[in-house]
């Protein structure tokens, strides 16, 4: 099969590697494609605690596809069946993952459709939930946060957008959004302080935004994905306002599977969609473009997959 190798830092090439076997309990999927997460972006960078080369496929984990083997064990699914996957090398034509982290997908459901994101931002929900009537504030409209605005704009009395960008203001506004502010807007901390702040970003200085725009005894939620090393907090703010500080983020992949399950029936039922969503597509040998614009992020972008076909 053809994979992407991630060599050395910014620098990726498709090889011809082994197709992998499905073991007992596991399926072997054909992918259609995978989204690029944000979170793969410092290891295309380079950072010094990396070691390259990375294995085949990784670190692709956006996956969809239709199921080409079962492995000894595995019921309700088929060959032939399309579905989306947790795993783990998805850049790649092939990848296995546990039946349990394939989810069938709907015939209605075309593609993209990189369903691992979409399973964060509903288990981001199960962790911190919306409540009726609450003011609700999402700091950073990349692909999670516009997943997020959706999700929230239901429930919300009111939605507060924060991003630097203002297409993605626009773009969250079109999708339930009712109010949308410049990162640098300072009359944004004038605003009475909400109820719910996600901090979607994974970055200080919008973390440090969301704390400041969290009303006393507010739930502050990180859904960004902190990475880069440490970060400072207002240990002051936060402690005097009594925050509910909640990492929203899973690691249990049975959580994940469930979070991917009710996802999907959101695209379904139309509580989601992902059409404005995925805005730059490649080709699997085209990994590295993809990759140099996900971190360019040109005016316009939101997310980029590749999709070979």
């Amino acid at each position: 099969m053809r994979a992407a190798v991630l060599r050395s830092a910014r620098r990726v090439v498709v090889a011809d590697v082994p197709p992998p076997d499905p073991g007992a309990g596991e399926i072997r999927v054909r992918l259609e494609g995978s989204g690029i997460c944000a979170s793969e972006l410092p290891l295309w960078q380079g950072r010094e605690w990396f070691e390259y080369p990375r294995a085949p496929g990784e670190p692709g984990h956006e996956g969809w596809g239709r199921v080409e083997a079962l492995g000894p064990g595995v019921g309700g699914l088929a060959v032939g069946q399309r579905v989306a996957v947790i795993s783990q090398r998805a850049h790649a034509e092939l990848d296995v993952c546990a039946a349990e982290h394939a989810v069938a997908l709907p015939d209605s459901l075309g593609a993209p459709f990189p369903g691992e994101p979409l399973a964060c931002a509903v288990n981001v929900l199960r962790r911190a939930p919306v409540a009726a009537g609450q003011r609700v504030a999402i700091v950073g409209c990349g692909f999670l946060g516009l997943l997020l605005v959706q999700l929230c704009a239901p429930a919300a009395a009111e939605l507060a957008v924060v991003s630097r960008r203002e297409e993605a203001l626009a773009l969250a506004r079109s999708l339930g959004a009712s109010s949308a502010w410049r990162s640098a807007d300072r009359g944004l901390e004038r605003q009475p302080p909400f109820d719910v702040v996600y901090e979607v970003t994974g970055h200080q200085e919008p973390l440090d935004l969301a704390a400041r725009l969290t009303a006393v005894r507010g739930r502050l939620v990180l859904a960004g994905y902190h990475q880069d090393g440490r970060r400072s907090v207002d240990m002051q703010l936060w402690n005097w306002r009594g925050l509910d500080v909640i990492n929203a983020h899973e690691r249990d992949p049975a959580v994940y599977a469930q979070g991917l399950r009710e996802a999907v029936a959101a695209c379904a039922e139309g509580r989601l969609t992902l059409t404005p969503l995925i805005t730059h597509r490649y080709a699997l040998a085209e990994l590295g473009e993809a990759y140099r614009v996900s971190v360019e992020r040109p005016r316009g972008f939101v997310k980029a997959v590749w999709c070979d076909g």
